[in-house]
């Protein structure tokens, strides 16, 4: 089990010196979210170490692995993958345009509607989104490994309580 520290932190540091310079407003929620906010900067570079380790953007993984999580055979409409990702579809379509010209995903006719299109990962995308995952994963381990599994599975569930009042 990880060692336990009493030791201040960064964010302990800046609760102390707002609480000094401003004993009037409670500045407890700083504990919290201050700590979500810097473990988010420490993730993001988490990820994109993974992802540069294997040739891909951050935008690049979140396509390829929405296509990957669709299952066989790894195929979504623009729109969905608009949906999956957040973003535009003219950013959805410049997006598909790089990654088909990388060769990790492919445009193919969509068998139900003539007129549609489906974006296709390819092998070459498949092998490429597997093993960035891979890296991401056990970054995320690495990180997670300084708790115990029932302090990370509480730690989850009041994340995503706090995630549904957003």
């Amino acid at each position: 089990m990880p060692e336990e520290s009493n030791e201040p932190d960064e964010v302990d540091i800046i609760v102390a010196a707002w609480k000094r310079e401003r004993p009037d407003v409670d500045v407890s929620a700083m504990q919290v979210l201050s700590r979500v906010s810097r473990l988010a900067r420490h993730l993001d570079r988490a990820r994109k170490q993974a992802f540069a380790a294997h040739d891909l953007e951050t935008w690049e993984f979140d396509v390829l692995a929405a296509l990957r999580r669709a299952g066989s055979p790894y195929d979504l409409s623009p729109g969905r993958l608009v949906a999956e990702t957040l973003v535009t579809s003219g950013t959805m379509t410049n997006r598909v345009d790089r990654l088909v010209a990388r060769g990790l995903v492919e445009r193919r006719p969509d068998p139900d509607d003539r007129r549609g299109v489906l974006v296709s990962l390819t092998a070459s995308g498949r092998r490429t989104v597997d093993a960035a995952l891979d890296e991401l994963l056990a970054h995320e381990r690495e990180i997670l490994g300084a708790l115990d599994p029932a302090d990370a599975t509480r730690l989850a569930d009041a994340l995503r309580t706090l995630a549904r009042q957003v």
